[in-house]
């Protein structure tokens, strides 16, 4: 509570501002997605490459394709970190725009699980093709 005193109101909007978490892991957070932004370069554009050059395969062939350790790795890569910088970003935009407190945190874990769980398919996809 404000008594008229502009020092016990910077105080009360400074114990408001320290209980929203803390700002330490943002340089890595930005670094994470600046890292994956420029490993999805290379590999997005083998991935489409591989997908215009594989254009009309039949299943039989894209299998021996996909079966070849360096495409599969190159696929799974990409799957990772595709999927990894779209984490980074859709946490961005959560915590910046949701601001009920419970429901940021529930969009998180949903998006993080959601994510996870279609990059998990992704790569089951490959190694049940390539294998």
């Amino acid at each position: 509570m404000s008594n008229g005193n502009k020092t016990s109101d910077f105080e009360t909007k400074l114990k408001k501002a320290k209980g929203l978490g803390s700002a330490h892991h943002g340089a890595e957070h930005w670094m994470a997605q600046k890292i994956t932004a420029l490993a999805n370069i290379p590999l997005v554009l083998w991935m489409v490459w591989s997908f215009i050059n594989n254009q009309g395969m039949s299943y039989v062939e894209f299998r021996f394709w996909l079966a070849d350790p360096f495409n599969a790795v190159m696929m799974i890569l990409a799957v990772i970190s595709v999927f990894y910088h779209a984490v980074l970003g859709s946490q961005v935009i959560v915590e910046d725009y949701i601001h009920i407190r419970w429901f940021r945190n529930l969009k998180l874990i949903g998006q993080k699980l959601f994510f996870f769980a279609l990059g998990a398919a992704c790569i089951f996809s490959v190694l049940k093709i390539a294998l």
